[in-house]
């Protein structure tokens, strides 16, 4: 049996519930990035079919689901610094 010290334990728990943000944060960016394909590819529809208001309104619907994808990444980064 191996005996493992508190603050080695702690340790591994802390890196632990970090691997699990890092997990976190990667599905949300990878939503975030197919919702925001999504709603590019029916902006192309709509403007092809000559409905350009929608067409921008998906295009804003986009750019939303983008910025969120991208303060996901932000976190892992952040996260994977601190990991090393």
């Amino acid at each position: 049996m191996k005996i493992i010290s508190h603050c080695t334990a702690r340790s591994g728990i802390s890196i632990h519930i970090k691997m699990e943000n890092i997990i976190k944060n990667h599905k949300k960016a990878a939503t975030h990035l197919e919702e925001a394909a999504n709603f590019h590819l029916e902006a192309v529809k709509y403007h092809e079919a000559g409905n350009h208001d929608k067409a921008h309104q998906s295009t804003i619907k986009a750019q939303g689901h983008t910025t969120h994808a991208c303060d996901a990444q932000k976190e892992i980064q952040k996260h994977h610094a601190d990991v090393k």
